[in-house]
């Protein structure tokens, strides 16, 4: 096995943690939310963070990470770009859970933003978590993610991306159009093959590898 992970080796790799060993995707959300809350508090959490959630499986770790700051006494508030109907299924778990726990939450809809609010809601934050999109993203992200990106890289908190940069290309480490500058990258299971392109560091800052429950070399079947 190899250390860097390809786009669909890390897909593989899920899919033999859920099928082969029987470890339920809801399972590796948490362990991957609750890993990457370690990290971000290991750093110094010193105000509110702010989670910036997409639609998929991405956006429900961030989902989860919201729960585990709140845990910990943390200020933390979720802007949810999507309708909740609109979630993966384990991400409307998550969901569930933190609107059951009365945690700060706003839906942003539509193609277009109120861009000066946002720019103050992630101006005003310690942390923001970038949680938008990860390895799956094949092409350019469209609007308004290329504006709530743009956002999120230009204010003066500090950015956390979860698994990758979104808008980063996972198998190159290029950018695939805007993409999220990160100071730091929680990335899990193993660092992805871009992560190896010098291009690639100034947009994912320091990576912090996160381990969701099954140690790679268990995985030896994954291939691209």
């Amino acid at each position: 096995m190899a250390t860097y992970l390809t786009r669909a080796q890390t897909r593989a790799f899920d899919r033999t943690a859920i099928e082969e060993f029987g470890i339920p995707a809801l399972m590796l959300m948490e362990n991957a939310g609750r890993g990457a809350v370690d990290v971000i508090t290991s750093l110094g959490v010193n105000g509110p963070v702010v989670v910036c959630c997409g639609k998929g499986n991405n956006g429900g770790d961030g989902l989860v990470m919201a729960r585990h700051l709140a845990n910990r006494n943390i200020a933390v508030s979720c802007l949810l770009f999507a309708r909740p109907d609109e979630l993966s299924d384990d991400a409307a778990v998550q969901w569930r859970i933190i609107q059951n726990m009365g945690l700060p939450t706003e839906l942003w809809l539509g193609e277009v933003i109120d861009e000066s609010r946002l720019a103050a809601v992630v101006g005003a934050a310690d942390w923001v978590v970038d949680a938008l999109f990860g390895t799956g993203l094949k092409g350019p992200m469209r609007p308004p993610f290329d504006r709530i990106a743009t956002i999120i890289s230009a204010g003066n908190a500090h950015v956390l991306a979860v698994d990758i940069p979104s808008g980063m290309d996972a198998d190159t480490g290029l950018p695939m159009g805007i993409i999220v500058r990160a100071q730091h990258t929680v990335t899990f299971v193993a660092p992805k093959v871009g992560f190896q392109n010098p291009a690639a560091a100034p947009w994912l800052g320091q990576v912090h590898v996160v381990d969701i429950g099954l140690a790679l070399h268990f995985a030896q079947s994954v291939r691209p």
